[in-house]
């Protein structure tokens, strides 16, 4: 009985702990509790809540466009490289064409020499 995990006083069992991942709800009350404190800082700064709102509102709106610009960037780079390819496979296709025919015309001259 002295091996199970089970036995002896509580204070000399291992604790369990419980968990692990992401605290998604702690991550979300933690964002909530920092914006609260912008805003309130920003109220005191400004004198007033509307005043703090604008602020926000104008640093929120570049933080949105600087990232709508790395996606547009991304977004042009990407349809670049896929033009490329695409004129890339547009040409191999044609050479692998000519190719057949060529071979086919081989073909067909050698069936039609041949007795």
């Amino acid at each position: 009985m002295a091996d199970d995990a089970g036995s002896g006083p509580v204070w000399t069992r291992a604790k369990r702990h419980k968990g692990g991942g992401v605290p998604v709800v702690g991550l979300l009350i933690g964002a909530l509790g920092l914006l609260g404190a912008a805003t309130a800082g920003l109220a005191i700064k400004e004198r007033s809540f509307a005043g703090a709102g604008e602020t926000l509102d104008k640093a929120l709106a570049s933080v949105i466009d600087f990232g709508r610009g790395l996606v547009g960037q991304a977004g042009e780079e990407a349809t670049e490289a896929a033009d490329e390819t695409a004129a890339a496979a547009t040409e191999a296709a044609e050479k692998a064409a000519s190719a057949a025919e060529a071979g086919a015309e081989a073909a067909r001259e050698e069936l039609t020499t041949t007795p």
